[in-house]
């Protein structure tokens, strides 16, 4: 099984590679913004799947996903986003698009919808389409503080030390001290790792 992940975050897309790689049976290739992706998609072997991020270079919204999907007489394209709101998702699916990965999805959700997605179905979460929220209490999450959880999800989504104390409206020394704290609960060396552990537990 061949996927294109194309991605603008380092980390988000590094972290897919390794979860999707360890698999066995799924060899990847990656891209940082829709040119390179297209030129891939051109050129090399046919993808089973390409995974494309809603807000990277070149999508220009959903132009990007409609363009990718006429690409040597048809691909199976999917969009990879955190921030992308229903309606959007809605129009995507309709535009042909072979289903919606939001990035906060567990590592195993994640590998399940790319199989699901490749073999010709077409995915979207059922919760995140029926926006319906649960609050569930998690082992891994009750060990950090509100703070850390929101530096862990940035994490998660690729985000810059610099991105998330913007989003947090804190100083960029301050998300370090939190990484700090955070790596030595997590048992985590780096951020891949602190990522890799989020989404292996399911957290994010």
């Amino acid at each position: 099984m061949r996927v294109l992940i194309a991605d603008d975050h380092d980390l988000l897309r590094d972290t897919l590679v390794l979860f999707l790689n360890s698999q066995g049976n799924i060899e990847t290739s990656t891209a940082a913004d829709l040119p390179s992706a297209c030129d891939l998609i051109e050129k090399e072997a046919p993808f089973d799947l390409v995974m494309l991020d809603l807000n990277m270079p070149g999508m220009n919204g959903l132009e990007g996903l409609k363009h990718a999907l006429t690409l040597k007489g048809g691909q199976r394209v999917a969009l990879l986003s955190g921030e992308a709101t229903r309606e959007i998702v809605e129009q995507a699916l309709e535009a042909g698009a072979a289903g919606f990965v939001p990035k906060t999805l567990s590592a195993k959700s994640m590998v399940n919808a790319v199989k699901f997605m490749a073999m010709g179905e077409q995915y979207a979460p059922l919760d995140f389409m029926t926006a319906v929220e649960e609050e569930t209490s998690h082992p891994l999450a009750d060990k950090l503080t509100p703070r850390e959880l929101q530096m862990l999800k940035g994490l998660t989504e690729g985000k810059s030390n610099k991105e998330i104390a913007r989003d947090q409206e804190i100083s960029e020394p301050t998300v370090k001290l939190h990484m700090k704290t955070l790596y030595r609960k997590l048992e985590a060396s780096n951020r891949t790792q602190a990522a890799l552990i989020a989404r292996e537990a399911g957290l994010f």
